[in-house]
């Protein structure tokens, strides 16, 4: 039989507050009170977390049709013009057999956004109804989300290399497409997302909400404990 773990107090239940901007962690400090050190204004959670989340998700979801339905490269030569979306690059790849590098732009530009996308909805979903489904998977989910994210800009990167060294005028020139701006947008609001949403909001769940502000002191003193 697994024994219940015992209760674990949280920081804003000792009255503890960590500045966004420093780092540091105050004791007895209130809501709005600025922090000692960099004069930044100390939150127990981001402010209007969720607003700005959703926000910034549902314009990347906008936006993701378009940066795979449009061409992300135009190519110019004697034998004509060609444009290339996403996954017609992807195509290109896997049927001139570069197996490895139609999956590496797959993954990294096609499911790459779409997982980021997905996860950070069901983040914001569940942490906005103060579920306690599986918290601490959660709580990983979004550290890997953090380590995942840059490299969705691979294929801005490289259309924007090919763009600056393929340039030779009447023979071949490679120019950007309305596709690579969209994605590029997708990849800048899923960033926006991922640091909009207050990850400890996670562990608020209905029955006991931790984003309240603690009780205001009389001093403000610095705690020995890190963020």
């Amino acid at each position: 039989m697994t024994e219940t773990p015992p209760p674990v107090a949280t920081a804003a239940e000792r009255g503890l507050l960590c500045c966004h901007h420093c780092g540091s962690v105050w004791e007895g400090a209130s809501e709005g009170e600025r922090c000692a050190r960099c004069a930044t204004r100390l939150h127990s959670r981001k402010p209007d977390a969720f607003n700005r989340t959703w926000a910034f998700l549902i314009a990347a979801a906008i936006l993701y049709l378009p940066a795979n339905m449009l061409p992300v490269m135009i190519t110019k030569s004697l034998f004509g013009t060609q444009q290339d979306t996403i996954l017609s690059g992807v195509i290109y790849f896997w049927v001139s057999g570069a197996y490895g590098l139609a999956a590496l732009i797959f993954i990294a530009s096609f499911l790459v956004p779409l997982f980021k996308l997905t996860a950070l909805t069901l983040l914001t979903w569940l942490a906005q109804r103060g579920s306690d489904w599986r918290q601490e998977e959660r709580a990983k989910l979004y550290r890997i989300l953090e380590v995942i994210g840059r490299w969705s800009m691979l294929d801005v990167f490289v259309v924007a290399l090919l763009a600056g060294l393929v340039r030779i005028q009447g023979f071949a020139e490679i120019t950007a497409g309305f596709g690579i701006a969209a994605f590029g947008a997708v990849v800048v609001l899923t960033m926006m997302a991922s640091l909009s949403f207050d990850p400890r909001l996670t562990w608020d769940t209905r029955g006991a909400p931790a984003s309240e502000a603690p009780a205001e002191d009389d001093d403000m003193k610095r705690s020995g404990e890190t963020a």
